[in-house]
């Protein structure tokens, strides 16, 4: 495989948003973070978030386990032409770092990169809500990831520091060959009946812990 590569980093604080209810409803208001824009230059990444990003919902984001959100650019060609949207830019799925060269299928539970100073380990894929859809006003685009099993995967920070779009993201620890995050993702939807990985992803270090304690439910 060629060398990834970061090629966009995104950002952005959690603000309050409102949908038009339509003509016999109500408008309502939501909280979110999904709204993220391309940074230039030098970045400060921490324990838990880049700087000047943040996250609405804390018992589904953010946190030390899901610090920074990584999106495969490879798919955004797909994307493009599926939604009509040729200007469809980086940052459209809310991630923080939009990387060529890795995919769902390519990226490993506990893999462990090297990003200018810093390094992250793959903790989890991530799951999209109905949020993605409501950023978009397409009703069924949080369906359509959920289908190609596209939705992105998330990382903690093991060493902070500054990363900086169009630096190389470089794999130094490879972790569980049998799980990617496809795979992980897929059973998490229940597509895969599989006791055995369930349990043994129960006892993974290095996935998100409620993660872990829903495949061990499950697994019992």
């Amino acid at each position: 495989m060629d060398q990834a590569v970061l090629v966009s980093i995104q950002v952005g604080l959690p603000q309050e948003r409102v949908v038009d209810g339509g003509k016999n409803a109500e408008a309502r208001t939501w909280e979110s973070g999904i709204f993220k824009f391309p940074v230039s230059g030098p970045v400060r990444l921490g324990a838990l978030n880049l700087e000047g990003d943040g996250q609405a919902d804390l018992q589904n984001h953010g946190g030390l386990f899901r610090a920074v959100l990584g999106y495969s650019a490879d798919h955004y060609p797909t994307w493009r032409a599926d939604l009509e949207m040729p200007d469809l830019g980086y940052g459209a799925f809310g991630e923080n770092f939009t990387i060529q060269g890795l995919t769902d299928e390519t990226v490993y539970l506990g893999d462990v990169y090297a990003v200018g100073e810093t390094l992250l380990q793959v903790t989890q894929p991530r799951m999209p809500c109905w949020k993605l859809a409501a950023r978009w006003r397409i009703k069924d685009l949080t369906a359509r990831v959920h289908e190609r099993n596209w939705g992105g995967w998330y990382h903690r920070v093991m060493k902070e520091g500054l990363v900086e779009a169009g630096q190389a993201v470089r794999l130094v620890e490879r972790g569980s060959s049998d799980f990617s995050i496809a795979f992980i993702a897929a059973l998490m939807k229940q597509w895969i009946d599989d006791r055995g990985a369930m349990r043994a992803l129960a006892a993974h270090a290095a996935l998100t812990p409620r993660w872990r304690e829903v495949f061990a439910e499950r697994a019992a």
